[in-house]
């Protein structure tokens, strides 16, 4: 696939806790914009909640945040960021459009499925993986991955293929972005607030029961059977558990990270509303990471007792994120 070895010089190499956000620091950090990742996160409007359940499931999935590519979007539209995203079906294009990038000394972004990537400590299917990469050689990429795979990362070029081409849930087709920044650096205060209220506003009405505050509510319905759900409790408990927790999230189903970043807009923009928000959300993330402790121990222990627990905490959770996404909505 390579024949020189080709390296984009300048490119930060931390990983950060979540995909996404750390692929979008890579690309905008080269490009000179420096933000941290909880703010990325943020006017991206990542934050969500799915409950997923699909046939041939081991058990349902909770998600935290928006699709795939969805931050990546909104952060480019919220910021005016030249978003350049190619997708093909061709194998061979879909490698000409990432070596052209390089060549050119831009940094890429690509959604692929983690399965395949060698460097990987976990061996499953997600298809709504992204990474920065920053170079190859004649036999490897050079990636930017999150801090908990090893930020610089390499892995053979056959298994990037494999990794681009995999196809399923989330997965995307040879999937490769670029961003570029305005020389009229945008008001990050109006960036903020317009921010703030669309993602207050996805997760305040979502279009199904399975979404936003309504979905954690059915999650905390839910939630009381899965032990006789499940596959293999003993597994698929824990692991359900670990993805909530540790699965790129940041911990908390991403709830710690828009805390953060709540955190830090109200050091730009002096509204209480936003204050209050943080203050939410600073008692709500803990909350999520006791579920998922709940959930694992349920699993452990073939119990059911820890899993209504969790549902009395999810049932309050519901209504906490809805008040403070209300609070939020009107910034």
């Amino acid at each position: 696939m390579a024949d020189d070895r080709v390296i984009v010089e300048g490119v930060g190499l931390s990983g950060g806790r979540h995909c996404e956000t750390t692929a979008l620091g890579v690309l905008l950090g080269h490009a000179g914009l420096e933000l941290s990742e909880a703010m990325l996160f943020g006017l991206g409007e990542g934050l969500g909640f799915v409950y997923w359940d699909a046939k041939g499931m081991d058990v349902p999935f909770l998600g935290g945040r928006s699709k795939p590519m969805a931050i990546t979007r909104a952060l480019a539209g919220r910021l005016g960021l030249e978003l350049r995203v190619t997708e093909t079906a061709s194998a061979a294009r879909g490698w000409r459009n990432v070596v052209a990038e390089l060549g050119a000394g831009r940094p890429v972004g690509l959604q692929l499925d983690c399965y395949h990537l060698e460097y990987f400590t976990a061996r499953t299917h997600f298809g709504g993986h992204v990474v920065a990469m920053y170079g190859y050689d004649d036999t490897d990429a050079y990636l930017v991955d999150t801090a908990q795979q090893g930020g610089a990362v390499t892995t053979s070029l056959r298994s990037l293929a494999l990794a681009r081409a995999e196809r399923g849930p989330m997965t995307a087709r040879h999937l490769a972005f670029t961003l570029a920044v305005p020389e009229a650096r945008p008001d990050l205060g109006v960036a903020i607030r317009a921010a703030v209220r669309g993602n207050a506003a996805t997760f305040l009405n979502p279009p199904i029961a399975n979404l936003g505050h309504r979905g954690i509510g059915k999650a905390a319905v839910r939630v009381r059977r899965w032990l006789d759900r499940a596959t293999d409790p003993g597994r698929d408990l824990p692991m359900a558990a670990m993805l909530m927790e540790r699965g790129g999230t940041g911990g908390g189903l991403f709830r710690a990270m828009y805390r953060d970043f709540l955190a830090e807009a109200a050091t730009v923009v002096d509204d209480e509303r936003l204050r209050a928000g943080h203050r939410g959300y600073a008692e709500i993330a803990p909350r999520w990471t006791e579920v998922a402790g709940l959930i694992a121990a349920a699993g452990e222990s073939g119990d059911p007792g820890p899993l209504v627990r969790a549902s009395e905490l999810l049932a309050d959770l519901a209504g906490r994120e809805r008040r403070a996404m209300e609070i939020l909505s009107g910034l």
